[in-house]
């Protein structure tokens, strides 16, 4: 019996897939409320919300998410069914955006409290994502891209993870300079975390993969079957 992983603490793949998606779409939606900017992984999205308003940031959040979707599968030249159900996942991320952003409008926006906004929002993102990339199961397109992308191409993930941000970041820019005649969405925060939330995961990745094990629940079915 291998006994290399009883020191760790076993999580519930899909009650952490859960409390990752609960945890970014806060986070995502705080940070933009921190007035620091928002972050990277939504600034596309919210760029397209600010250009065609007709369409609220959670729902241009799960098309470019399909969009991210579709563009692995290109990349691995193959369907991919896990892929759909990320998607699924990313409807219900897009979901939770609306809804934080009706019930945050009561928050205080004073500055000390923008700044601890910006702060755990950062935090949380990170926290998301790293348990996103070890729960086991499919998960939002914006945190399987970088996740996928690193292993289609083999390059460390910190970097890729940086240079999806850095990308989001253009496009954000010249989508609301070319419409809208001046940078919206984008702050000192946005680049911040733009440059360091790679790290930031990593450092969180790491924490976690010294404390807790994931086992979902195809993992436990085919355990009884052997």
């Amino acid at each position: 019996m291998d006994t290399t992983n009883n020191h760790l603490h076993t999580l519930h793949g899909e009650w952490m897939l859960a409390l990752a998606v609960c945890i970014n779409s806060l986070g995502v939606v705080l940070m933009l409320d921190s007035g620091a900017g928002i972050s990277a992984i939504s600034s596309v999205p919210f760029a397209f919300s600010e250009v065609l308003p007709k369409l609220t940031l959670g729902t241009w959040t799960y098309l470019f998410q399909g969009l991210l979707v579709l563009s692995l599968m290109v990349l691995r030249k193959r369907f991919v069914p896990p892929y759909l159900f990320s998607f699924v996942v990313g409807f219900v991320f897009g979901e939770l955006l609306d809804v934080h952003e009706m019930w945050m409008r009561i928050l205080p926006t004073a500055l000390p409290w923008r700044i601890l906004y910006f702060i755990i929002s950062y935090v949380l993102i990170c926290i998301g994502i790293a348990l996103s990339n070890r729960c086991g199961l499919p998960i939002i397109p914006t945190d399987l891209f970088p996740r996928e992308l690193s292993d289609i191409t083999s390059v460390g993930y910190p970097k890729i993870k940086i240079g999806f941000d850095v990308t989001c970041l253009a496009v954000t820019a010249g989508l609301t300079l070319f419409f809208l005649g001046h940078l919206d969405g984008l702050g000192i925060g946005t680049i911040l975390a733009a440059f360091t939330m790679g790290k930031g995961v990593g450092i969180c990745g790491n924490w976690i993969d010294k404390h807790f094990q994931f086992v979902t629940f195809l993992n436990r079915r085919k355990g009884k079957t052997t």
